[in-house]
């Protein structure tokens, strides 16, 4: 899988996003406790209503690090304080900037999952990021025959009981990030056709120009981005 790695950098004090660029920014979502105060003294009440909402206290935490980066990465874009960015929601509850900050041409999406979020920003092309930790599941091949086409079905089946599990959750992620960019939460998964091997990257056989990028941000997870549109400089930075 070492072609889907890549280099997460510290991001320049003066962030520049051109039309052809798409940043991606790997998130930790653990935090020490003076980092997590600053980030919810940036929240909305709305967000920290959300917060206390969690009956465990590492997935609010987790909640506030996210939001909290998410606001400190557009409010740099944007050239405001964290606390200044707004958002609405979409009816699948998808958060994009409020109508406020149009102007700005900013496009952005976020996934998480376990202690590791991804946000990627775009310059006014749909954008759409999944991100999923690789954990065991006893009915992977169900639910491959169940939710993906019957091709994808059999390449998982035919594979390796070591590969299944990366395999799975590659064809997963790349679905998912499709579905997140075109917002369209009433096509299904096996709707969407991938093409991939274990050792090459994936290629999204639908309709329309879109890019797709597929990620390892850390060991032990799978992500994928999808990107309306063909030409992209893909730039990857660590918040």
């Amino acid at each position: 899988m070492n072609t889907f790695n890549h280099f997460w950098l510290p991001a320049p004090t003066n962030l520049i996003l051109s039309s052809d660029d798409v940043h991606i920014w790997k998130i930790d979502l653990i935090q020490p406790e003076s980092q997590l105060q600053l980030f919810r003294e940036s929240l909305s009440s709305d967000e920290i209503s959300r917060a206390e909402r969690f009956y465990f206290p590492e997935h609010r935490q987790h909640f506030i690090a996210g939001r909290g980066s998410i606001r400190a990465i557009l409010g740099s874009y944007l050239s405001v304080e964290p606390a200044q960015v707004e958002f609405e929601y979409q009816q699948l509850g998808k958060p994009i900037l409020a109508a406020k900050f149009a102007d700005s041409g900013l496009l952005f999406n976020l996934s998480h999952s376990q202690n590791l979020g991804l946000c990627g920003v775009s310059y006014q092309r749909l954008i759409g990021v999944d991100l999923e930790y690789l954990r065991p599941m006893s009915n992977l091949e169900n639910i491959a025959k169940r939710f993906f086409l019957p091709s994808e079905y059999e390449v998982i089946k035919f594979l390796p009981n070591e590969q299944k599990q990366q395999v799975f959750f590659r064809y997963w992620t790349c679905k998912e990030a499709y579905l997140k960019a075109t917002g369209d939460g009433l096509v299904q998964l096996e709707q969407i056709e991938i093409y991939l091997t274990p050792t090459a990257p994936a290629k999204l056989l639908v309709p329309g120009n879109w890019s797709l990028q597929e990620l390892v941000p850390a060991d032990n997870f799978a992500a994928a981005v999808v990107v309306a549109n063909s030409g992209i400089n893909f730039q990857f930075w660590q918040s």
